[in-house]
């Protein structure tokens, strides 16, 4: 029996991507200066989404105050009713219960719909991540169900695919993450006077932390695919997210960089959700990728550098 699949906005896959796979996006609401925006909108195409995300980092670069309002328990029930209503089952894959409460509200919901409807199977897993790095399981689990596995073969693979797919990335400034907590407000103004960018990823448990540091956004790009490269398990077989903060020539760059190291499946390029991007700024750059587990143990490739970006 087919299943359905969700994802909040926050897994980050373009509007043409959950089409294809067929996808369901549930959105995350943003206050920008008071006025709500939605997160998603599976109406827009890519240069679409690229250009909304332009405005709203630029926005965020002249000081628009943001916060974002997640998805509350009723909405997931109202949502995964319609499907279980319909005889089908579901897999929601969502983003990490470590930096977001959106998990458990949606776990709440199968719990009680679980009651109501016994008869259908509800998987809700916990990406431990953020952006394309819970994206990318929900189009593993659509090209399973297309291959007719059901819904707990697809839930078992994310759930054993979860400890191995790594989000590595880095800021440009660092007083977002100063704003959200992630780092000392002293810290934040000390680093970008001194230039300062972090390289930070998602751990085991799917809190962000920091991963090392290194002197300017060049040697920050240079480091992340370095990493990527050195890290990366099975390059042919994978689809690799990349996703930007309007800095869209910086991944093109980075994808480009990929491409002549590694041979892959293929590369999505992204504007970075703007509910989560909120948490960390305008020209953040973020890869995703399977590896052996999340601690990326090899270092960075040795004397790779950048061809030709401009930074």
């Amino acid at each position: 029996m087919s299943f359905k699949i969700f994802i909040d906005s926050g897994g980050n896959l373009p509007a043409v991507k959950a089409k294809e796979y067929d996808i369901n996006v549930l959105s995350f609401r943003e206050l920008v200066d008071g006025n709500e925006i939605r997160c998603y909108n599976p109406e827009l195409a890519p240069l679409e989404e690229r250009l909304e995300g332009a405005k709203f980092y630029g926005a965020m670069r002249k000081g628009a105050k943001t916060s974002t309002s997640l998805i509350n328990t009723a909405e997931f029930m109202e949502n995964f009713r319609k499907v279980l209503e319909e005889g089908k089952d579901l897999l929601y894959i969502s983003i990490s219960s470590g930096i977001s409460g959106t998990y458990n509200a949606a776990r709440l919901a199968a719990e009680e719909l679980s009651e109501e409807f016994p008869e259908r199977k509800i998987r809700v897993v916990d990406a431990k991540n953020a952006s394309l790095g819970s994206g990318l399981h929900a189009i593993t689990a659509s090209i399973m169900r297309a291959e007719g596995k059901n819904v707990d073969e697809a839930a078992d693979r994310i759930e054993r695919d979860v400890p191995k797919m790594n989000g590595l990335f880095t800021v440009d400034n660092l007083k977002y993450l100063a704003r959200t907590g992630r780092i000392k407000n002293y810290k934040a103004i000390a680093g970008n006077l001194l230039n300062i960018k972090p390289i930070l990823r998602g751990d085991k448990d799917g809190f962000i932390v920091e991963f090392g540091k290194v002197r300017g956004r060049r040697k920050s790009l240079q480091t992340i695919i370095g990493l990527l490269i050195s890290n990366i398990m099975d390059p042919e077989e994978q689809i690799v997210g990349i996703a930007h903060a309007d800095a869209y020539e910086d991944a093109l760059e980075c994808a480009k960089e990929i491409r002549n190291a590694v041979k892959v499946k293929d590369i999505i390029i992204t504007s970075y959700d703007l509910c989560t991007g909120s948490h960390v700024g305008p020209d953040t750059i973020a890869l995703f990728f399977l590896a052996r587990d999340r601690e990326l143990s090899v270092e960075p490739a040795k004397n790779h550098v950048l061809s030709t970006a401009n930074h």
